[in-house]
């Protein structure tokens, strides 16, 4: 009888070791989740890749479930993705986004209709003006009306602007001319009459760009077409952080009577080419050791400055409360993010709320604070 006690404490025993360590699980040890913070002041969300909605990533999987209330599909909705040939769709990915989603109750924004990057193969090299045209409605007729209900928003149109505020000559301009952007918003207007239709750009919080934002949006209203709202990207440098143009931006377009919301928020800790200006994935640059000084991690200074960067902006977003109604943050942890690789290849980048193994950083906690002022 003795025997038989000592064996089940020592089951007991070596169980209790075992829910000690479980609860110490990759990227589980936070205080309070991000969605539950700022139930109050804005939807939370991440940017998600297709190894997450196929659900291969557990630890991300749950820290998305924890933290965020929307999800952005990082590319699996741009067009090269879903539109790979010729009057060809491939939606396994997207269905999977939307059953992920209903799963885990999460708001989508669809990303993106209408960009002039990343675009399927044949569209390379298109001259033709009538064959522009016959892509460009045929996609957004086909894409948006199949997840309108099933998806929260679309980016309708994605960076249409330089950065003086006039429009970009993209072989959309090129072929349909300057009234294109309207041309996009009414076609998803009618294949997605249950789907809040947004505007998406870089760099629009710079009075330059802003004003060029404000001219197409009002064009857009003018034209008795629907616009919900505006996505500024936030691809920011914790080095210059223009918060005073973030409030001001978002005061200017909330005057247009439309969502504001922060779309593709980080904050890279890396220095970047003098030259360089915006976030557009063309630009490239060539690899150097001056261009990637933390490979080996991020120094605690550095790690402070990031967390003091975050506070700031968060601090700055809650005082608009009612006027800012999401903030997606573009990657789950630091080793998704795209930083790594832009504008040169092979850098490590630490931009993000979460580390590389999901665990929260002192940006992370500092956020949380910031909700509580």
């Amino acid at each position: 009888m003795r025997k038989n006690k000592l064996t089940i404490v020592f089951w007991a025993v070596l169980f209790a070791l075992a829910s000690c360590t479980t609860t110490k699980k990759i990227g589980s040890n936070y205080p309070v989740s991000l969605k539950t913070a700022f139930k109050n002041q804005f939807l939370v969300g991440a940017a998600v890749n297709a190894q997450q909605i196929e659900q291969k990533d557990t630890a991300a999987n749950r820290l998305i479930s924890t933290h965020f209330n929307a999800v952005t599909p990082e590319n699996i909705m741009k067009a090269e993705w879903i539109h790979p040939a010729w009057g060809t769709y491939n939606f396994t990915l997207a269905d999977k986004l939307v059953a992920y989603a209903n799963t885990n109750g999460l708001k989508i924004n669809a990303h993106t209709l209408i960009w002039h990057s990343q675009l399927p193969a044949f569209m390379r090299g298109m001259h033709n003006p009538d064959s522009v045209r016959m892509y460009f409605e045929g996609h957004i007729n086909t894409v948006a009306s199949r997840y309108d209900g099933k998806v929260y928003s679309w980016d309708v149109v994605n960076e249409a602007l330089n950065e003086d505020g006039t429009m970009r000559k993209s072989i959309f301009l090129q072929n349909l001319g300057e009234d294109y952007v309207v041309e996009a918003f009414r076609l998803a207007q009618q294949a997605a009459p249950h789907t809040k239709l947004y505007y998406n750009d870089y760099n629009i919080e710079q009075p330059l760009k802003r004003a060029g934002a404000i001219a197409l949006i009002k064009k857009i209203q003018a034209a008795g077409v629907r616009i919900d709202g505006v996505g500024i990207q936030g691809h920011w440098s914790i080095n210059h952080l223009p918060l005073k143009e973030i409030g001001q931006s978002i005061q200017a377009f909330a005057a247009l009577g439309i969502e504001v919301m922060f779309t593709e928020l980080d904050l890279t800790v890396l220095p970047n080419p003098e030259d360089l200006a915006g976030a557009d994935v063309n630009q490239n640059t060539a690899y150097n050791e001056r261009l990637n000084p933390y490979k080996n991690g991020l120094p605690d200074s550095v790690q402070t400055k990031l967390a003091t960067a975050y506070a700031d902006l968060f601090t700055l977003l809650l005082k608009y409360k009612g006027k800012v109604s999401r903030v997606t943050f573009w990657g789950v942890n630091d080793g998704q993010s795209w930083l790594n690789n832009w504008p040169a290849r092979g850098r490590v980048n630490y931009p993000l709320l979460f580390d590389r193994a999901y665990n929260p950083k002192p940006a992370y906690y500092q956020v949380l604070k910031a909700s509580k002022k």
